[in-house]
């Protein structure tokens, strides 16, 4: 059907409803004969808008809300009792335009109402289509709210998803019903026509002042579609570990493990590396190294960090291992890997691997535990210790003992022009490491 004859079909039924609200607008006017003439429509249309209200109001909450589901009908519930505001605004607003000529209103006040209804009308409208936006899409996003939001990456793409695309279109909706708003003036309508007129300057002074938002909206729209990042996905930020809170339209609210937030803008993980630990899954390796002793039995250690680790409740049953990994001058290096199921797991798996293992060895192998090691060459043992010439006299009560010499305790020796010969100093032991 064409709107023009959808508009032919519409105008006899106002028509209709205004001939029938005459009568009885002509009889209230003469009721209130008293007040002015303008008060009086503006009365008659305050009442014929709470008529309408009352009415929305009768359907929305005693029709639309006991409709019986546990779906479907949950569904039309929550749409209404989220809807019932805008719905029942815009059927009185609906109410008063179609009444509007029978109030008996003329010249400037008639045009300001009109014009007053047609703004409120288009915010209405705007507002509906926000609220249906969040409805829809929170409605979707129910599905997923019951998975493993740690393992489940199809709940995280599509929570991801439909978020930063609502972001996006909850933007669209604000910036054309402002648009719509300012276009009911007649002067900002010719203001719009001479920029359209002058759309190169206007354009690029509009871009160039807008770009900082225009890049991280336009990059909101890229993760939203590649999704480099999810919500809920563990990723390495600066050293440290971080969770992704939430994705907005211009930044990313980043978690840490000690619940420190950290904003940054979209267009960073479009421009710069990073670690992202659950991109594919969220199952990890976790590494664990131990320092240990030459002597250290490995097929001991080995047998016993299998059984730590298989019955540690963390442990996924898919990986793991334990090898000589490295050495230095003192010990050698064991690293012991694990599969766990998340970071923090991983985490946990890892710790409680480190602890048990540790006081196994201090109880059970203690050859195991490193140590530093001193030897003495054969030559340096030999060597003859130089007599101690230095002897301390007893003390007697509470005194403290004091050297004996030629000049007393307190004397001081004579100043001679030759050097005193020098004591010879004990030779110094070298040790070098076993």
């Amino acid at each position: 059907m064409s709107i023009t004859s959808t508009t032919l079909q519409h105008e006899p039924m106002a028509e209709t409803i205004q001939t029938k609200l005459t009568p009885l607008v002509s009889s209230f006017r003469t009721w209130l004969s008293w007040l002015p003439p303008s008060l009086v429509s503006l009365l008659v249309l305050a009442l014929i808008g709470l008529c309408a209200a009352a009415l929305s109001r009768l359907v929305t909450d005693r029709i639309l809300m006991r409709i019986p589901g546990a779906k479907r009908g949950a569904f039309v519930r929550s749409f209404t009792r989220t809807m019932r505001r805008p719905v029942r605004l815009t059927v009185v607003i609906l109410a008063m335009s179609v009444a509007l000529p029978a109030c008996g209103l003329r010249g400037e006040l008639l045009d300001t109402v009109a014009h007053l209804l047609l703004m409120s009308f288009v915010a209405v409208m705007g507002l509906g289509t926000l609220l249906t936006t969040r409805v829809i899409s929170d409605a979707y996003l129910v599905r997923f709210a019951e998975a493993d939001q740690d393992d489940d990456i199809l709940a995280r793409k599509h929570a991801t998803q439909v978020r930063l695309l609502r972001r996006v279109a909850e933007i669209l909706i604000c910036v054309l019903t402002v648009s719509a708003e300012l276009i009911t003036f007649e002067p900002v309508r010719e203001y719009g026509l001479s920029l359209f007129a002058s759309a190169g300057a206007a354009s690029l002074i509009a871009g160039l002042a807008a770009r900082p938002i225009l890049v991280n909206l336009f990059a909101g729209v890229q993760i939203a579609m590649t999704q480099p990042i999810r919500m809920g996905d563990l990723i390495a930020f600066q050293g440290d570990w971080t969770w992704v809170e939430e994705i907005t339209s211009t930044f990313v609210v980043l978690r840490s493990w000690d619940w420190r937030r950290r904003i940054v803008p979209i267009a960073y993980f479009l421009d710069t590396p990073f670690e992202n630990w659950t991109y594919n899954s969220a199952e990890l390796i976790g590494a664990v190294y131990l320092h240990v002793d030459y002597r250290a039995p490995m097929d001991r250690i080995r047998a016993k960090l299998e059984e730590i680790v298989r019955g540690c409740p963390q442990w996924t049953g898919k990986d793991f291992s334990a090898q000589v990994a490295d050495c230095t001058d003192q010990t050698m290096i064991i690293r012991v890997t694990a599969s766990a199921r998340t970071a923090i797991r991983s985490w946990d798996l890892r710790c409680e691997i480190r602890e048990k293992i540790i006081r196994w060895m201090c109880d059970h192998c203690p050859e195991a535990l490193p140590r530093n090691r001193l030897a003495m060459t054969a030559a340096e043992q030999a060597m003859p210790h130089p007599p101690s010439d230095l002897v301390e006299p007893p003390s007697t009560g509470n005194w403290p003992a004091v050297p004996k010499g030629p000049f007393g305790p307190f004397g001081r020796p004579p100043v001679s022009s030759q050097a005193a010969p020098q004591p010879p100093m004990p030779p110094q032991t070298a040790f070098r490491p076993f």
